[in-house]
């Protein structure tokens, strides 16, 4: 019984180890955008439909048939689906919004935090003062 239990956790160990680099690979695959920036994306066909899944967390707009310009709006994730004239799926991916981390200071005052942009001079993320 004892060798039964061992093998058990072995292979629930190597389920939850085999498991964490896909999921780490699944959020490299995602549209990364910062906040308050834009991102052109350059397309190989005609855009007809352009759908965000949520568009309180980014924004997508049509510069032409083959580019669109991506703008993060509030930090999350949802998705873009571009369709051309067929409705057939051009892409069809995730999109993370999250602050440029490299110019970003943040300050912890006993239950409070606040997020500051420094580029060059620092000010504070209205998005994130309070909580969290």
């Amino acid at each position: 019984m004892a060798s039964s239990s061992i093998r058990y956790f072995l292979a629930l160990g190597l389920t939850i180890a085999c498991a964490v680099p896909s999921a780490a690979v699944a959020e490299d695959n995602m549209l990364r955008v910062y906040m308050d920036h834009a991102r052109v994306l350059k397309l190989d066909r005609p855009v007809s439909k352009v759908i965000i899944g949520n568009a309180k967390v980014a924004d997508a707009t049509v510069a032409d048939a083959q580019t669109i310009v991506l703008t993060g709006r509030s930090f999350g994730t949802t998705n873009l689906v571009l369709l051309d004239a067929q409705g057939n799926a051009i892409i069809d991916e995730r999109i993370l919004v999250s602050i440029d981390e490299g110019n970003t200071v943040r300050v912890f005052k006993a239950t409070s935090r606040s997020v500051l942009s420094c580029t060059p001079n620092c000010e504070e993320h209205s998005a994130q003062g309070t909580g969290g």
